[in-house]
């Protein structure tokens, strides 16, 4: 078997001159991460509208995502304080932020995804009590299930859905397809990452695909789970009526797995921490302009 990858002591943060306290707490819910996910609902968004929606509702849009991820990310923080402190690769995290902090930033964030929703339409207010506690459930899933990677895709992959239903007020069957391939896609670099915490999370008892098929059928697992997301992302485009400028994009986004899947079998840490954000992060990024273009080619 392959050895796992060794994670390093976590390094201090490097704070703001200005704002030291605003450093901290973005560096404490990882706030460069949203751009995994906005992309996608973004693009969700411009296929519902048509092309460009009105200025109010991409701005809340938007803003209800930070919202709501942030009060993720805090949510996940609470739930795994003790266990990060444990593991050598998070050990710095609750340095960042106070437990009393944070927990005053997840109820703000809280009210103010759930105001926010109020804003954009009936149907997203209505849904927003459940939106949250499908983000926050994940957090506890690694508890007792090994599938608590798709549990995660599955808390990015309702942004779709809410992007939609912010833009036409109503569910259609495109975004779930667009939901459901988003699912695939972080379950599989999910995955790649949790190589990184395979010694802590036996050790400790928690649960992980990792732990259940070792190192090398993780990966061979997460190669199947992003050819998958890229077949739905082609059941998408189909779904949704798009054209030529949208499946360009999409010979794109399978050079970027490629690269990603190779760099994880090197089995080296900065690499794989590398890939995980530069992959992932121009996946979406190629997924959105493909869309736009889209739009505007029709």
């Amino acid at each position: 078997m392959a050895a796992p990858l060794q994670p390093s002591p976590a390094a201090p943060p490097t704070h703001g001159m200005l704002f030291p306290k605003l450093s901290r707490l973005l560096s404490f819910i990882r706030f460069s991460h949203t751009i995994f996910a906005l992309p996608f609902a973004l693009g969700a968004m411009v296929v519902a509208a048509n092309g460009a929606p009105p200025l109010r509702i991409f701005v809340l849009i938007v803003v209800a995502m930070v919202f709501a991820r942030t009060a993720a990310m805090v949510f996940n923080r609470l739930a795994d304080w003790e266990i990060d402190q444990r593991n050598p690769r998070t050990a710095g995290r609750h340095k960042l932020v106070s437990r009393k902090t944070a927990i005053a930033v997840l109820a703000a964030s809280s009210l103010a995804f759930i105001a926010t929703t109020l804003l954009i339409n009936p149907a997203c207010f209505a849904f927003s009590p459940l939106a949250l506690v499908i983000l926050f459930f994940y957090s506890l899933t690694k508890r007792f299930t090994a599938f608590s990677h798709f549990f995660l895709g599955l808390a990015l992959g309702i942004s779709c859905l809410g992007a939609w239903l912010a833009v036409r007020g109503h569910f259609d069957f495109p975004p779930f397809v667009l939901a459901v391939a988003v699912m695939l896609w972080v379950a599989g670099f999910d995955l790649i990452y949790a190589t990184q915490d395979l010694e802590f999370d036996r050790s400790t008892g928690l649960h992980s695909l990792v732990v259940r098929l070792g190192v090398p059928r993780t990966l061979v697992a997460a190669q199947w789970l992003h050819a998958a997301m890229w077949l739905l992302l082609c059941a998408f485009g189909w779904t949704a009526r798009l054209g030529m400028p949208f499946y360009a994009g999409l010979v794109v986004i399978v050079g970027a797995l490629f690269y990603e899947h190779a760099t994880a079998r090197k089995l080296d840490l900065a690499a794989v921490n590398q890939a995980f954000f530069q992959s992932n992060a121009f996946v979406g990024v190629v997924f959105l302009a493909a869309i736009i273009a889209d739009r505007a080619w029709q």
